[in-house]
């Protein structure tokens, strides 16, 4: 079944793809169109992953042709697209003044005395379009011919690696429609949860530790210094989770913060944190909320294409190794109450703990993180 669909400018075409994804191709015309901010090449072929999301929006107007069997598929006419481009607005101002000031100081190559471009967080209670938005401003950026570092604190989405990490990438180039942005040389650290509430003390050790690493990257290039940064968060921002947002943004000293859809967590974070610049904004009306059951599909997805590939097919095989070079540690360990301590004795945090691991079949069904540490005592942050 083929479709053609004319839109006017400022509007977007909302579609979702089903278990088939082969089977839907969607094709630019005539105009001008773009997909979560990656501009579409006319007359080429587009395909999607399975369960996809996509909105094909145009700033002018354009006609689409939409070959197979889709979900929910409409013309949006109201769409938050224009702050969205003003956002951009903002943090291209802002990545302008940075090279002017850069220029004025005349600080050589690597020098920490670079002006350094915007560090931008976006946050927001789960199936908001964080993603999506922090997609479109990285695809933005690019096209301005900046370099900006993506930053992904999202376990349990995992979209640098495999659900359950945490990492950070130089983004080059424009995501790709399908695969998304281009994966080479990511930074990763491994938590092996899907929720940062399971050991939030290990997740702020590693929020910290990737805050170290962009800002040294930062300070080393001028172009990627001026590009700045854009962070994506969790959904989780009550309570604890409220707590780890506000480290983060200490952490990486974020300028400024994009808070969709929750006017409570925007009035909490200008009241607690004033020096950061908080900016309140809608999300779209084409985001769609899943269950939980969707959301463990996606990740199931996502491990299998980690493993398998995508674009280019991966073929993982098994190999054997002793028991006796393998070593296999767990981070966390059964909290212990005062009263089994020894007088006068304080117990370690039992959070960061390493714990050993004897190989065995309680390991089934488990991923497990290679780490290029040499001594435990660096595998918490390695």
């Amino acid at each position: 079944m083929e479709q053609d669909f004319v839109l006017q400018q400022d509007s977007e075409l909302r579609f979702e793809v089903g278990d088939k994804p082969d089977d839907v191709s969607l094709r630019l015309l005539d105009g001008k169109a773009e997909i979560f901010g990656t501009e579409l090449a006319p007359n080429k072929s587009y395909t999607f992953l399975s369960r996809a999301k996509v909105a094909v929006f145009t700033w002018h107007g354009c006609r689409l042709k939409l070959a197979g069997k889709t979900e929910g598929t409409y013309i949006a006419k109201e769409t938050p697209m224009v702050m969205y481009l003003n956002t951009h607005g903002c943090l291209e101002r802002l990545r302008r003044n940075a090279e002017r000031d850069g220029r004025s100081n005349d600080a050589p190559e690597g020098s920490s005395r670079h002006a350094r471009g915007p560090i931008c967080m976006v946050v927001g209670p789960t199936d908001v379009g964080k993603s999506t938005l922090t997609r479109i401003l990285l695809n933005y950026a690019v096209r301005f011919g900046r370099r900006p570092i993506y930053v992904d604190l999202d376990v349990g989405q995992g979209s640098l690696s495999i659900p359950g990490t945490l990492g950070a990438i130089l983004v080059e180039r424009a995501a790709s429609v399908r695969e998304g942005f281009s994966q080479e040389a990511p930074i990763i650290y491994n938590f092996g949860h899907k929720e940062p509430g399971f050991n939030i003390t290990l997740y702020n050790i590693l929020v910290h530790q990737i805050a170290t690493t962009v800002h040294a990257k930062m300070a080393s290039t001028r172009k990627v210094g001026v590009s700045g940064a854009i962070i994506n968060t969790c959904g989780w921002v009550m309570d604890d989770g409220y707590k780890s947002l506000t480290h983060i943004a200490q952490s990486f000293e974020v300028d400024l913060i994009l808070v969709l859809d929750q006017e409570r967590l925007y009035n909490d974070l200008v009241q607690d944190i004033p020096f950061i610049k908080v900016v309140y904004l809608p999300k779209s009306g084409g985001v769609v909320t899943r269950t939980s059951h969707m959301r463990a599909v996606c990740r199931d997805v996502r491990i299998r294409n980690y493993f398998y590939g995508l674009k280019t097919k991966f073929h993982p095989h098994s190999f054997n190794i002793k028991y006796s070079v393998l070593k296999i540690y767990k981070i966390g360990a059964p909290d212990l109450p005062d009263s089994c301590m020894p007088c006068d004795m304080k117990i370690d945090d039992h959070r960061t703990k390493l714990v050993a691991v004897e190989p065995g079949v309680k390991l089934k069904h488990h991923l497990l993180a290679l780490s290029a540490a040499t001594e435990p005592a660096n595998l918490l942050t390695s």
